[in-house]
């Protein structure tokens, strides 16, 4: 009989988690058990929802004539994207990437903030940390260059909370990379098949 090899322990629940951003070229945290500092700061409070990690990719696949199967297929899009819903809108870190405004211009004047959207916004890209942890387990996702490319709509009723819904796109750094990956996560046991 074929015995099933299965490990509880190698399975992720996204029980907690957070994100963060810093200006581009501010540099991954060590690890992400580890509190990031400033110039880091934090995006807060994500909905429920949690993060969810997108893979966009078109290829063209190769087909001889003759064969109804193609004998190579080529990668011509390859797309990284971060969704979350951000629920502290009032955070001034928030405020600033949902409306490609620099924290600075977000200072109160006695205690009124206030700014305006251009018509002609201009690319907001930032380094952006992205952390999830269910027990002993947790995950990193480093962008070092990322920019809020979608926003949905915000509803402020009286039964919803209020949430600036985003998608985060990754662009390749100067090294060609567009995410960099930081695990803390159990071994996996050895195969003793056959």
């Amino acid at each position: 009989m074929v015995s099933i090899t299965r490990a509880a322990d190698l399975t992720q629940i996204g029980a907690n988690g957070g994100g963060w951003v810093a200006p581009i070229g501010t540099a991954a945290p060590a690890s992400p058990i580890i509190q990031p500092a400033a110039p880091w700061a934090p995006i807060g409070c994500i909905s429920d929802d949690g993060l969810v990690q997108g893979f966009d990719e078109d290829s063209q696949e190769f087909t001889p004539w003759g064969l109804t199967s193609p004998i190579r297929t080529q990668i011509t899009k390859s797309l990284r994207t971060f969704k979350l819903t951000a629920w502290e809108t009032s955070r001034t870190t928030v405020q600033s990437l949902q409306y490609r405004v620099p924290v600075v211009d977000l200072a109160p004047v006695s205690n009124l903030t206030s700014f305006a959207e251009t018509a002609s916004p201009v690319p907001d890209r930032r380094a952006f940390w992205f952390a999830i942890f269910d027990g002993s387990t947790s995950r990193g996702f480093y962008v070092p260059q990322g920019e809020v490319s979608d926003r949905s709509d915000v509803t402020h009723k009286q039964d919803a909370m209020a949430g600036f819904e985003w998608t985060i796109t990754a662009y390749p750094d100067a090294a060609g990379n567009t995410v960099y990956h930081s695990d803390i996560v159990p071994v996996t046991p050895e195969y003793t098949g056959s």
